[in-house]
């Protein structure tokens, strides 16, 4: 019987630009190893990093002080009663705007990703004023943390190991938020079931499992939003070793978009 194990790591300290994320992930790991033999780590194993502590690390921060909002900023913030500077802030990040409606602006970032705000986000920045923009490559971040941990923690170059990059998105025509993955490094982003049988023999044609996307929402059932432990053992995962991408593998290219 096939058994998945999600465990939040220990409590990191405030992440600041320039710190160095990797040790501080990999003292937090080892420390719980210690309380717990069991949590040493595994050749693989998957670590799931919330995008926050990642853009922080990497200096995607922004202080609203230093935002001077255009009109239509101002106008539509006054509207709904929001924060002109952080529309402003959203406006910029967006590639593409595809709705304004109701104090919510519904972008594709230049990631290609499509998410309320442009992913820029002002809880648990430590900081009033302080907004986190999404990692400028989230694929980048998650393989330079691939490449650093495991020597870190004892693991071999080889072994295979993940590293997945977490946010929380909205779902279109659905309430509530799920984590997904932004990156990925060491691990297949989907798991493409066509041409194989289902239970009853018949051929799949259109199933692709969003694999690392249910990995993120399965670690942050472990982690929560308000517990400060932002890293997630993911212990029985499928698709370790692969090489998946979220850009290259995960995010739609226009010409697919049915409502376009």
């Amino acid at each position: 019987m096939a058994t998945l194990l999600c465990v939040a790591l220990h409590a990191l300290p405030e992440i600041k630009e320039g710190d160095d994320l990797a040790s501080l992930i990999a003292d937090s790991w080892l420390a719980a190893a210690r309380e717990d033999q069991t949590l040493a780590p595994r050749p693989g194993d998957v670590l799931v990093v919330t995008q926050k502590i990642v853009s922080k690390a990497e200096g995607c921060v922004v202080d609203l002080t230093t935002i001077k909002p255009r009109q239509e900023a101002v106008d539509f913030a006054a509207q709904w009663d929001r924060d002109a500077r952080q529309v402003e802030l959203v406006l910029r990040e967006s590639a593409e705007i595809l709705r304004m409606e109701r104090g919510i602006v519904i972008s594709r970032t230049h990631h290609g990703f499509v998410c309320a705000n442009a992913g820029i986000d002002a809880s648990n920045t430590g900081t009033k004023d302080i907004v986190t923009l999404l990692p400028a490559d989230p694929d980048a971040s998650a393989t330079r943390l691939k490449a650093q941990l495991p020597a870190l923690v004892g693991l071999n170059d080889d072994d295979p190991f993940g590293i997945v990059i977490s946010d929380s998105f909205g779902r279109p025509w659905r309430f509530g938020i799920v984590d997904v993955a932004l990156g990925v490094a060491g691990l297949a982003a989907l798991d493409d079931m066509r041409g194989q049988p289902d239970a009853d023999g018949r051929v799949m044609r259109s199933t692709i499992v969003a694999l690392a996307d249910e990995i993120a929402s399965a670690a942050e059932l472990a982690s929560g939003k308000t517990s400060r432990q932002p890293v997630v053992l993911v212990r029985g995962a499928p698709g370790v070793g692969g090489d998946g991408s979220v850009t290259r593998d995960v995010v739609m290219p226009h010409e697919m978009d049915l409502f376009r």
